[in-house]
Formats: structure tokens, C-alpha cells, sequence
């Protein structure tokens, strides 16, 4: 997105600060946006944010990349590129966005001469909303501009990036949005102005900073309150507390998806084939189709079916649909299965966990066709006082699957434990072809390690 020093200026309310070359630094604009030095493409702003590190410490570095231009919360420095000082870089940054998002920067599909701005699918959920943002962007840009949050950056930060790094000419933005607390959501909400709204699950995630269940329901219904009255609501039809939380939307259009006969977007006729990836049949008011997903895992057929309820209401026909979604490719460390040197599956799932990701992975296991399928599992972080109660749980789910488990450094389980990744290769022994291993646990475990020892195996 083209952004003019002015408007930066303005939208954060900050001072253009221009180099001793003199006054043609006030026409630069820059392309996009960058937080990351080592990142950064020419042409963009620079945003140093201050969290574990300073970033105005690599203001430089982001000059040699080839920065147009730096915000700065500090005395500007001495470099041949304009500088905005502001308050605060991260509050600016999420100004800039807010602005950006809001400015006419398009000619609008189909109608010449007319300026628009895109169409915002916020996307939440405990879990399912990285997945579901790789579908949706996936199968809209079949026919559409699409921008899509990178990996699953969902908080203020990846939010505005999403925004101010998506292309003039853009016809929809779909923007990833997690919450660790009440009002998170809705701030972001405030930023990126979704006229969709995708809740995708509720369940136990982040309880640590959430507090209870009901803060956690009222933190992810904030993105329904959020939408405009000409705006759509996507719901999951076969989750309780989702389907709850309807009445809080003045969005004048609600639709439904899930495996229910009442889903308005549906899957029926199920299996999975001998990859465990999902084959259904679509039923939608705008037709039919035979999908056949290219990821693994039959609980993404609520994902896919919540990518499918956009598309087909933004115009897409069935057919299309079907087709991008044998296509999509998700984000790693997310369902990623593939074969071991030796023959046998690797499933790598330990981007993050929690009980409801963490059951959808071991039933993805429990349906690949393996003689001896194990899950190793680690710590699930952030459940707070349902940490106890949510790793039994999930432990006994295991063996009620018939899975053999194998725990990493948390006792919460209620087996036995492994205390490192070595005893954990020592305990697996020798693996061999139509052998499939689980790996999954919360990003701070550190198992894609792991999964990256067994692969070579």
C-alpha cells in the first residue's frame, strides 16, 4: 500500500522530521510497512517497536535494507530518509492502519472510476483460525485481490502490517484476530473494520490470561458486535457457545456452516482417505460440489466449510471452490504430515496447543493408516486453572482413541514422563514404514525440533 509521508504524518499524529537535503523528502511515500529490519523491503517505513528489545536499535540496519523513511518515539537520528516522531511506535502504528484502512486508495472491481475500499474477513476462534485464513485466502484469490495475515500474526502488530502491506488494488483483506483478553478483539476490530465476521470455535485457550470461560466467550463474540448492519456473520453451526453468541451481531446477514442438517453450509457423506485427508460433499444455497481437501485431518472440514461460506457469498461458484481447497496449503507446523526417511509418518502439529487443537490432532492420527500410531505430547500452555483438568482429559482421550501416548516434561498428563526429546527418541524405538508419530505441544516446547530428528530418520 502506497503511503505518502503526509499521511503517515497525520494519521499518527506525529512531526516529519526531513534530512539536510533539503525539502524533496516531503514528497516520499512509502511502500508498506516493516517492523523488522532483517525483513524489510526498499522502499518501506520503518516502525521500531520497543518490547524485549529496543527496536530503535536497528533504525540503521533498517537504512542499509533499504528503508524510505522511520518512525521514531526518540531524538531522530542523523540519516539521509525522512523521520515521523511520534508518542508511542506500536499506538502509531495501529493509527496508521486505522487510517489506511479507511482511505479510498482503489478503483472498485467492475465499476470504473469509482474508489473503494476492500471488503475485511476477520477471522477468530480457540482454534481453526490460521487454518481458516489459509483457506479463505486461498480460495478467494481465485477471482479476487486478496491480502492475508502472514503466518498467524493476529495480534495489533500483524494485524496493521496486514493492512498497510496489502496491495492498492486490493479487493479483500482477511485478518487473522486472537485475543488473550477481554477487549482485544475489539480493539483490533476498531483497527481493521471487518464487515465479516468468521468465529470459528470456543474453547479452552489462553485461560491463564482469560481468567474463565465466560471472559473467553465474551472475548471472541467481540468480533460479531463489531460488524456493520450490511455486514456477514459466519458461524459454526455445531459449536454450542459460537452459535451463542449470535444474538450480539447487528450484522444483517447470518450464515451457518457445520456437518448440522440446519447449516446453511454443509458436509455430508464424510470419509477420509488413506492420507487422513477429508473427502465430503458441499450442499450451499448457491449449489453443490464434491470437495476433497489437501490437508490432513478431518476436523478441517469445518475449517474448509468456513472458507466455502465466504467465498460463495462474495460470488464464487461451488466448482471454484472445491477446486482451491484441494489446493490450499496451510501455514507450518500446522498439520504438516510427511514421510520419515525410513517410511513412516511424521505429523507435525506443535505450532501451539490447547485441549480442543490437541484432540483434533490425535483424532488425525487415530485416522491415518498406521499399525502402531503414537502421539508425543508436551506441555499446553496458558490453561491456567484448567491446566490440571485439561491434560487428563486430553490423556484419556488418547487412550479411549486407542492411541499410545507418550508425555515430554509435564507430569499433568497423569503418566509417566519423559524428561527430554533423547528420552523421548530412546522411548519411541525403532520405527518403521506404516509406523505414524504425533507431535504436538504448545510453541514454547520447542518440539518441531522433534518432529525435525524424526523426519530424518
Amino acid at each position: 500500500m502506497e503511503l505518502p509521508l503526509a499521511f503517515v504524518a497525520e494519521a499518527t499524529s506525529g512531526k516529519i522530521c526531513l534530512p539536510n537535503t533539503g525539502g524533496a523528502h516531503k514528497q516520499t511515500s512509502f511502500d508498506g510497512v516493516s517492523i523488522d529490519s532483517r525483513t524489510l523491503e526498499a522502499g518501506q517505513l520503518f516502525v521500531p517497536i520497543v518490547a524485549e528489545r529496543n527496536g530503535h536499535d536497528y533504525i540503521g540496519a533498517a537504512l542499509d535494507a533499504g528503508a524510505a523513511g522511520y518512525l521514531t518515539a526518540e531524538e531522530p537520528l542523523e540519516l539521509p530518509i525522512p523521520a515521523v516522531r511520534v508518542h508511542d511506535t506500536q499506538a502509531a502504528l495501529a493509527d496508521l492502519a486505522r487510517a489506511a484502512r479507511l482511505a479510498p486508495t482503489r478503483l472498485a472491481p467492475h465499476t470504473s472510476g469509482v474508489q473503494a475500499t476492500p471488503t475485511v474477513i476477520g477471522i477468530t476462534g480457540s482454534v481453526g483460525k490460521t487454518t481458516t485464513k489459509d483457506f479463505v485466502a486461498k480460495v478467494l484469490a481465485a477471482e479476487l485481490v486478496c491480502a492475508a495475515s502472514q503466518k498467524s500474526y493476529n495480534n495489533d502488530l500483524g494485524v496493521s502490517l496486514t493492512i498497510l502491506n496489502a496491495p492498492d488494488n486490493c479487493d479483500v483483506i482477511v485478518a487473522e484476530m486472537g485475543a488473550r483478553a477481554v477487549g482485544d478483539i475489539s480493539f483490533l476490530c476498531g483497527v481493521a473494520r471487518p464487515s465479516y465476521g468468521v468465529l470459528i470455535s470456543i474453547g479452552l485457550a489462553h485461560m491463564a490470561s482469560f481468567g474463565s470461560v465466560e471472559n473467553l466467550v465474551q472475548a471472541k463474540g467481540e468480533l460479531l458486535e463489531a460488524l456493520p448492519a450490511g455486514g456477514v456473520a459466519v458461524l459454526n453451526c455445531d459449536d454450542r457457545l459460537v452459535m451463542s453468541q449470535r444474538g450480539r451481531t447487528s450484522a444483517g446477514t447470518i450464515l451457518t456452516f457445520g456437518v448440522a442438517t440446519e447449516a446453511d453450509v454443509k458436509a455430508e457423506d464424510i470419509s477420509v482417505d488413506e492420507l487422513g485427508c477429508a473427502n465430503y460433499t458441499l450442499r450451499s444455497p448457491w449449489g453443490d460440489a464434491q470437495v476433497r481437501l489437501g490437508v490432513p485431518g478431518s476436523h478441517n472440514v469445518l475449517n474448509s466449510l468456513a472458507a466455502a461460506t465466504v467465498a460463495l457469498s462474495l460470488g464464487l461458484k461451488p466448482a471454484t471452490v472445491a477446486r482451491e481447497l484441494r489446493q490450499a496449503e496451510i501455514s507450518l507446523g500446522r498439520m504438516d504430515l510427511r514421510r520419515a526417511k525410513r517410511g513412516f509418518w511424521v505429523l507435525n502439529d506443535c505450532y501451539n496447543a490447547n485441549p480442543m487443537s490437541v484432540a483434533a490432532a490425535l483424532q488425525a492420527l487415530r485416522e491415518l493408516p498406521a499399525k502402531r500410531k503414537v502421539a508425543v505430547l508436551g506441555t499446553m500452555a496458558e490453561l491456567g486453572d484448567f491446566h490440571q483438568e485439561g491434560h487428563r482429559e486430553t490423556a484419556e482421550l488418547a487412550a479411549t482413541l486407542g492411541l499410545e501416548l507418550i508425555t515430554i516434561d509435564e507430569p499433568a498428563y497423569g503418566l509417566p514422563t519423559e524428561p527430554n526429546q533423547e528420552a523421548v527418541m530412546e522411548r519411541l524405538g525403532e520405527l518403521t514404514a506404516g509406523d505414524a508419530v504425533l507431535v504436538k505441544a504448545s510453541r514454547v516446547v520447542g518440539l518441531e525440533n522433534l518432529a525435525q530428528r524424526l523426519l530424518e530418520l
